[in-house]
């Protein structure tokens, strides 16, 4: 298996000859105005995506946690074939449905689908604590399995007692968390920040964990340095990998 992170949350996942495209946000840097009540106010993406477009949007099919603008955005819709399998949380199939997507397999909370030679089971999470997560939305995570290898997408998520069970449940290789603590001005962080992703290392210590989805978005303060710093100093180098845009993980 080998995860190269293109930008933010955009990954592309190589697993058993296929190409899975994760989360697709492929729009130029300052197409989109800073995010409501944040801070800098700085217009998104902040970087270009590390190839081209195109190249960027080539896969065998598309796994989307959510349908906010950082996850899912217009150049991805404009980009991707239609004739390309879509899996997604079954609040947001019509959506895709409504795009002309011809093959969009939506799951509900708890249920399981097939991709190909995956396995494909939804888990849930909290994108936020309190009136902001719940004024974030639905979001889900993934857990794909090929039988020999378990890879766990959280998605936009804090710990909660949602990752713990999937952690719990699905005892995964690889765990890919979407990091950045993004926040609102006067919120508590609404995806994960260090203490977070602790947590999930304590709670998993058999998973490698692959962090992204930061140093994209006008929200997201947490830092790849200081990050990598701090886990260090907590002994956990060794277990995770924090890529650069266009860089290649393989595990």
């Amino acid at each position: 298996m080998n995860i190269q992170l293109l930008r933010h949350a955009t990954m592309r996942i190589e697993w058993n000859g296929k190409h899975y495209l994760l989360d697709p946000m492929l729009s130029p840097a300052g197409t989109f105005d800073a995010t409501f009540n944040t801070t800098p106010v700085l217009r998104n993406p902040l970087v270009e995506l590390p190839v081209p477009q195109e190249q960027a949007a080539w896969a065998d099919a598309v796994l989307v946690t959510h349908r906010h603008p950082d996850h899912w955005d217009e150049a991805a819709s404009a980009l991707l074939s239609r004739k390309l399998p879509v899996l997604c949380q079954s609040e947001d199939a019509d959506a895709f449905v409504q795009e002309g997507f011809e093959l969009v397999q939506g799951l509900a909370a708890g249920e399981s689908g097939q991709l190909h030679d995956l396995r494909v089971s939804r888990t849930g999470g909290r994108h936020g604590y309190g009136a902001i997560g719940q004024m974030m939305g639905t979001v889900s995570g993934f857990v794909l399995d090929d039988g020999k290898l378990k890879l766990y997408i959280a998605g936009d998520t804090v710990w909660c007692d949602e990752v713990s069970d999937a952690l719990d449940r699905y005892e995964p290789d690889v765990t890919v968390l979407f990091a950045g603590e993004a926040r609102f001005i006067g919120s508590g962080a609404i995806t994960m920040g260090l203490g977070d992703i602790i947590q999930v290392l304590h709670r998993a210590p058999q998973t490698k964990v692959v962090i992204a989805h930061m140093e994209a978005w006008n929200h997201c303060g947490l830092t790849r340095e200081s990050l990598q710093r701090d886990l260090a100093l907590e002994g956990f180098s060794g277990r995770v990998f924090i890529p650069t845009d266009g860089e290649l993980v393989v595990l």
